[in-house]
């Protein structure tokens, strides 16, 4: 176990740095640089443009500018080119703020989809399993913000209450369950918007896999045997069924970053994915290279977290 994992990290590494090189190469090979728009600022003089790129090293060759950005990232050193501020600060205090909306959505998509997929699953051309078939397809075609749109106009027509940003405006010195609360609030419309279409989507993929398993012959002779069926859908169906959703379920770690972009737009809400946009129309390359880093770390991790969840979902799969 442990020699796999050892293994295992050490891989993870090494591919970690071959994909920040590609991600760098690509990045700075494509056309435009942060000082164009530097350039339009009519207050902006030729010699501080090249000031701003001797700064910030755009004059070196491409390999000299990877090492100068892993050795600032590494130091903490590393700077944004939109405002010079420190990248991993601001990076840290925007992952604080996407971390509740990621993890409240995360919640509501697994808790709701697999109760619903397993019961359209054994009510198998019912009504209930019609009606979910129709909801889900109908959320999965609407667009997520229009639906946002229509819920904001109808909460504070109807509650008289805000909805928009992390906080109401003028509760920073209320009591602290007041704060809690209103930050509660805020939460819950994003996070419930966020995770509507991944209800959809993994419901009906946990309604297939379940209908895939309930056919095979152990099911059969588990019931033949008369077992309760309680226990035959979900000691014996379900824990197979699982399989699929483990690698599924690693992969939502680089959801912390670009997993809302378009619900943090919308619901000013000031997390990962909207900084990565605001840094990709700035031009700001060491932002969108370190916020590339992440996700690819990310990625990386939730892949590694999959290969040991199979082995505690399926003993018959050995890491060795």
């Amino acid at each position: 176990m442990w020699r796999f994992l050892t293994r295992t990290i050490a891989q993870r590494l090494l591919l970690l740095i071959v994909i920040s090189i590609v991600s760098h190469t690509v990045i700075h090979l494509a056309p435009g640089e942060p000082t164009e728009v530097d350039a339009m600022n009519p207050m902006m003089k030729a010699e501080d443009i090249a000031r701003i790129r001797q700064s910030f090293h755009l004059d070196d060759p491409i390999y000299l500018q990877y090492l100068h950005w892993m050795k600032d990232l590494c130091t903490g050193e590393l700077k944004s080119f939109r405002d010079g501020l420190p990248v991993v600060p601001k990076i840290w205090q925007r992952f604080l703020n996407s971390l509740p909306l990621f993890l409240c959505a995360t919640a509501i998509v697994w808790t709701a989809s697999f109760p619903i997929g397993i019961q359209a699953a054994l009510k198998r051309g019912s009504r209930y399993d019609r009606g979910t078939t129709f909801v889900a397809y109908t959320l999965i075609s609407i667009p997520g913000f229009f639906l946002s749109y229509l819920l904001i106009l109808w909460v504070v027509r109807t509650f008289h209450l805000p909805v928009i940003g992390l906080r109401t405006f003028g509760t920073e010195s209320a009591h602290g369950a007041v704060r809690v609360m209103d930050r509660v609030w805020h939460l819950v419309i994003p996070s419930l918007m966020a995770a509507l279409t991944g209800i959809a989507v993994l419901s009906r993929y946990v309604r297939a896999q379940m209908l895939e398993v309930l056919g095979q012959d152990y099911v059969r002779t588990a019931r033949a045997k008369g077992l309760d069926e309680e226990q035959v859908v979900y000691g014996h169906a379900l824990r197979n069924a699982l399989l699929p959703f483990v690698t599924m379920f690693g992969l939502l770690l680089p959801g912390l970053i670009s997993g809302s972009v378009i619900f943090e737009q919308i619901f000013a809400w000031p997390g990962l994915g909207l900084l990565g946009y605001e840094a990709i129309l700035a031009r700001d390359f060491p932002m969108i290279l370190t916020l590339n880093f992440m996700a690819a770390a990310l990625t990386l991790l939730g892949i590694l977290l999959s290969d040991i969840l199979y082995a505690l979902v399926d003993p018959r799969i050995r890491l060795e």
